[in-house]
């Protein structure tokens, strides 16, 4: 690969991770997972910033549109609008010189977007914006969800509350820990949340962090450690952990001493699972199967049942998923839950021992995937009820009508908000 400039190459790397999740529809996470040659030759720093960079594209491209559209007598090509939204961004959001900024968005047009007769349009709007966009971006509104979303939102808390999680996306998520012991190690700094995560405001690299090497915790947004204390499970209670991958709950039941065993359908992820055990010296049996077809030896006493879903709780740290989901995703998704949820519930197909315990959850804002869904369950199977919901530091306003827990970005915004979680605790009557 061509030598590219040092200001260059992290710009044509987070321009290259742009392309893999449109052109690709993937997320900015599994294009990392197999990175464009750009990034790759990056080292670990310029990697780093390109990643930012792409992420910070997704999440202000409302309104660097906004400012652009002001500029534009007719919208560019694809690749050329992302070049001056990055560069938009760079100048008016993060502060960035702009003569670097605009000299570098030329290059990228002429030689990345394959635009070299309009880096003329690409120089001229991006001078007008450095001249007048910094105040007119403070004034920018806050750029709304897409409809399908949003009205989806509306329905369920309201106008008001939408407004809030749109500004809570805004905002990048900090970083959680869950820690292994009930002490942070020496040095890690940061702030005790009341439901027992650690949350740190600034930090660098985390393989560098204290406690790291040792394992002595696991990097886990507060929301999603929730699930895994809401099951409670006994030092020697078998616990199956379905979509187990990366692993942050397997390795909170793990540390609580139960038996448990990780299923997921990907191997490539059950392998970062198993480097996460590795490092914190936790141990789980692994089994890459389908949920709706694997057969375990013997039912368990509880299951921790994470299903897929629209993710739409986690726009603050995957930006770029309103790119890449619709309607019709949700349905397919909803549809999959209740075909797992059945199976996990229904007594012939021994999943669950008589009397088991069900922990369901979803990283979604969307009351299909979560409260329907949990309310559709209990009248097909009607030997089940939901067991209200008690934990330390749990806020009375997180708990659901049935019993749940829901979180929103929303919520805690002093101490910096949470990934938008439902979460319901189930028992077998048995």
């Amino acid at each position: 690969m061509q030598d590219l400039p040092a200001s260059l190459a992290p710009r044509q790397a987070a321009l290259d991770l742009i392309a893999g999740v449109i052109e690709a529809r993937r997320s900015l996470s599994d294009a990392r997972s197999t990175p464009p040659e750009s990034l790759a030759a990056l080292p670990p720093a310029g990697r780093a910033r390109a990643q930012r960079l792409a992420q910070e594209a997704f999440r202000q491209t409302g309104r660097a549109d906004h400012l652009l559209r002001r500029n534009l007598r007719k919208p560019p090509p694809e690749r050329v609008r992302w070049v001056l939204r990055l560069a938009a961004i760079e100048m008016l959001a993060q502060g960035a010189p702009a003569h670097g900024v605009i000299n570098d968005a030329v290059s990228l047009t002429r030689n990345w977007a394959k635009a070299p007769k309009l880096t003329g349009l690409v120089n001229a709007v991006l001078r007008k914006l450095a001249q007048h966009g910094a105040q007119d971006w403070a004034d920018t509104p806050i750029p709304r969800l897409p409809d399908w979303l949003r009205g989806s939102l509306q329905n369920a808390y309201g106008a008001q509350a939408t407004l809030a999680i749109e500004a809570a996306h805004q905002r990048p998520a900090p970083l959680d820990l869950s820690l292994r012991d009930k002490n942070p190690p020496a040095g890690l700094g940061g702030v005790m949340l009341p439901t027992g995560s650690l949350r740190l405001d600034q930090w660098g690299q985390i393989s560098a962090l204290p406690g790291y090497d040792s394992g002595a915790w696991w990097v886990q947004d507060a929301a999603a450690a929730l699930p895994a204390r809401l099951l409670a499970p006994k030092r020697g209670e078998r616990v199956l952990d379905i979509c187990a991958a990366p692993g942050g709950k397997t390795l909170q039941l793990a540390a609580k001493g139960a038996d448990v065993t990780a299923l997921d359908i990907s191997g490539p992820r059950l392998a970062r699972l198993g480097d996460n055990l590795a490092r914190t010296g936790l141990s789980a049996r692994m089994v890459q199967a389908d949920a709706l077809t694997w057969q375990p030896d013997a039912p368990f006493d509880a299951v921790l049942l994470d299903a897929p879903c629209s993710a739409t709780g986690t726009l603050r740290r995957h930006p770029e998923l309103p790119f890449l989901r619709s309607r019709e995703d949700v349905k397919a998704l909803v549809a999959l839950q209740a075909q797992m949820l059945d199976r996990v519930l229904d007594p012939a197909a021994g999943i669950l021992r008589a009397g088991g315990r069900v922990v369901y959850c979803t990283c979604s804002l969307l009351p299909s995937e979560g409260e329907d869904q949990i309310r559709a369950a209990l009248a097909r199977h009607l030997g089940v009820d939901v067991v209200p919901a008690t934990l330390p530091g749990l806020p009375e306003d997180w708990r659901s009508l049935d019993g749940g827990i829901r979180t929103r970005p929303d919520f805690w915004p002093d101490l910096g908000g949470l990934d938008g979680f439902y979460i319901a605790l189930m028992q077998h009557s048995g």
